[in-house]
């Protein structure tokens, strides 16, 4: 498959993201001010860059795990059916657990990430995102905290990819295709 012909528009800029982590770092420790440990669960592919800087902030005892979970393939549109690609390594009854997301687009995938959770009986699960884009939402979710809220368009940086690529880029970015100029 060839790929259509696309450049990248800066939406945030990585001093504005780096900002904004320390801002969510300090909610989050003080939501989590009594736990003993806070188990972070980051979702793979598109949070390991913001789940490194944001731990990195957290500034209290932590364990970090991994998801992968797919919906998006190589395309631009969600199929809404989940696949857990990767579970836990750890167990979740009993604890304090913050979920990591990049990007709250239609909703399916952090609705179904919070189902296979809660069924594990955590103590307290909160969630978290980069970036929300509320006007694409088709369940009724809304993440704990959130990073930015953004317009209805494809995204790359920062973590998250456009079919494997773009995930380097320091900052957030908007895909613009060629012909839809």
């Amino acid at each position: 498959m060839t790929q259509r012909p696309y450049h990248i528009d800066q939406m945030i800029s990585a001093k504005a993201i780096a900002a904004r982590i320390e801002d969510l770092a300090l909610e989050i420790r003080k939501t989590y001010k009594d736990t003993d440990k806070l188990f972070v669960i980051g979702l793979l592919r598109g949070s390991f860059v913001f789940i490194a800087d944001l731990v990195r902030e957290l500034d209290m005892n932590v364990e970090v795990d991994f998801l992968e979970t797919s919906s998006y393939g190589s395309g631009t549109e969600s199929s809404r059916e989940v696949k857990i690609l990767k579970d836990l390594r750890g167990a979740i009854e009993g604890r304090d657990v913050l979920v990591v997301e990049d990007i709250v687009d239609t909703g399916y995938t952090l609705k179904a990430v919070l189902s296979l959770l809660n069924s594990r009986k955590p103590r307290k699960l909160e969630t978290i995102a980069l970036l929300d884009k509320p006007s694409r939402r088709e369940v009724d979710l809304k993440a704990t905290w959130t990073g930015f809220e953004i317009p209805d368009a494809f995204v790359v940086g920062y973590g998250i990819d456009f079919a494997q690529a773009n995930r380097n880029l320091p900052y957030i970015g908007s895909v613009v295709f060629e012909d839809e100029e």
